[in-house]
């Protein structure tokens, strides 16, 4: 490790900020990194493949100009940026052990991280309340979700995310580093940062408490609504048949929200209350957190949604559906 990227621990009043900052990727499975790399390759190439399959698929297929999917391809973009600002580093400690990350380089990764992840949790409300209109106000669907207020509400998630996230860099800048630069995580993720850091780190503590519930507690109680609203129309469905065909159309919408809150739930409560848990397994879980949902949405929704598996096969067989 070179000169600038270590501190003078003999006295206790050297106060320094780091040039740059070593990820130790997922301490403790050093020696099984050529193998955890293996799943981690594999889930980001399909995160790609998949989530840029879905972009081509809507521009291509006039048909799917609806607000659904025009919500579809917001959530594909983040989580292409989410996995792009990850994993490609944790490819490189794990295959290249290239762990140095400069402090701007760390504060970006965090600030994309943060903010692109509290944008697919918005996307995921935005799309609660489009099957919320689909499924309670059919007939005011077209009037309600036109193309300028889809507009206004793909620029509020924008916005609250990436303005409740910008001070997460500027609080980190401000601390002083001077016990060490070495970060036991695969990723700049905030928490893991301003731990280092020798001071009171209570504002960057509560603020992140404070983004946690302005951001997921309120999205999760949104679609809770929402969906509370949807069951009560499926079950004044006069049939059996109607309110299972109603159910399946929210299948897709259910599965993306278990794939991405399920794993921040168990990711908080490690953060918070697990100091007993394992180091590594805190690390892999926040990591997968991260990757898990760019991987499965593109696979839910090609999955379940009949438009864009007619077009797949279009594609593959190179015939007119």
């Amino acid at each position: 490790m070179s000169g600038a990227n270590t501190t003078d621990f003999t006295n206790p009043f050297t106060f320094i900020n780091p040039s740059t900052f070593i990820l130790l990727g997922i301490p403790g499975l050093e020696a099984a990194y050529i193998w955890i790399s293996i799943p981690f390759c594999a889930m980001y190439a399909i995160a790609v493949l998949g989530n840029f399959t879905i972009l081509f698929i809507v521009k291509r297929e006039p048909s799917l100009r609806e607000p659904m999917y025009y919500f579809l391809c917001m959530l594909a973009v983040t989580d292409l940026v989410i996995s792009t600002t990850m994993v490609p580093k944790m490819l490189s400690i794990f295959w290249f052990n290239s762990r140095e990350i400069s402090f701007s380089a760390c504060l970006t990764q965090m600030y994309f991280l943060h903010s692109f992840s509290g944008m697919e949790s918005g996307i995921l409300v935005a799309m609660a309340f489009d099957s919320y209109v689909a499924i309670c106000h059919p007939l005011r669907y077209s009037t309600t979700l036109k193309k300028s207020f889809m507009a206004k509400i793909g620029l509020a998630v924008v916005l609250r995310s990436g303005i409740l996230t910008l001070p997460y860099p500027f609080l980190t800048r401000q601390w002083p580093y001077c016990r060490t630069n070495i970060i036991p995580h695969s990723c700049c993720r905030h928490i893991s940062v301003v731990n280092l850091a020798c001071a009171d780190i209570c504002i960057s503590s509560y603020y992140g408490l404070f983004n946690l519930f302005s951001v997921i507690v309120m999205d999760v109680f949104f679609i809770a609504v929402s969906y509370t609203q949807i069951l009560r129309a499926i079950f004044s469905l006069p049939t059996k048949d109607a309110r299972l065909k109603t159910f399946g159309t929210c299948i897709s919408h259910l599965c993306a929200i278990s794939s991405l809150y399920i794993p921040i739930f168990f990711s908080t409560l490690t953060q918070r209350f697990g100091h007993n848990v394992p180091l590594h397994l805190r690390v892999l879980i926040d990591s997968e957190y991260l990757l898990v949902p760019p991987m499965l949405h593109p696979i839910i929704y090609g999955v379940r949604t009949k438009q864009i598996q007619a077009r797949l096969l279009q594609l593959f067989t190179h015939k007119e559906t």
